[in-house]
């Protein structure tokens, strides 16, 4: 409101996008800042990028339900809409629940459903791999307390 440039980072991924930043982006508005989007990096679309699924339509839904009866559910709904519409299903969870929620793909996906897992994005120990939920039953990774998003596509 002084007049000077003011800056919002984020510590991963990006700000405003699955990020509470999107809070001050708004609150800027309101007030008649003018807001200026500059490229950096977005977890997000680096996982779309190294998946091998489609980039031209994709849906990111954030968290899914924490009830697993509801987050079942969902994970099938969201298998449903990759076959339907083509549409790759990006989604993310807290990471000290990314185990608990790949228990949960991998037992609810048909297995020629393929899943990209991207975890750690541009750090020493990322991983970005991608294989059907029949190859993941068999050397899941382990992505506790580890930053990860989670794709689904059926093709």
């Amino acid at each position: 409101m002084a007049g000077r440039d003011a800056g919002l980072m984020s510590e991963a991924g990006c700000p405003g996008v699955a990020d509470p930043g999107a809070d001050v982006v708004a609150e800027a508005h309101r007030r008649g800042i003018k807001v200026v989007p500059l490229v950096g990096p977005s977890s997000i679309l680096l996982a779309i990028m190294a998946s091998g699924f489609n980039g031209q339509s994709f849906t990111f839904h954030g968290y899914l339900p924490i009830d697993k009866a509801d987050r079942s559910r969902r994970i099938k709904e969201l298998e449903g809409f990759t076959e339907r519409l083509k549409q790759t299903q990006l989604f993310i969870e807290t990471p000290f629940r990314n185990n608990a929620l790949l228990e949960e793909i991998l037992k609810t996906c048909k297995p020629t459903t393929r899943l990209c897992i991207a975890c750690n994005l541009t750090a020493n120990d990322e991983l970005v791999k991608t294989q059907t939920i029949a190859a993941w039953k068999k050397t899941p990774p382990d992505l506790h307390k580890k930053p990860t998003i989670f794709l689904l596509f059926h093709a």
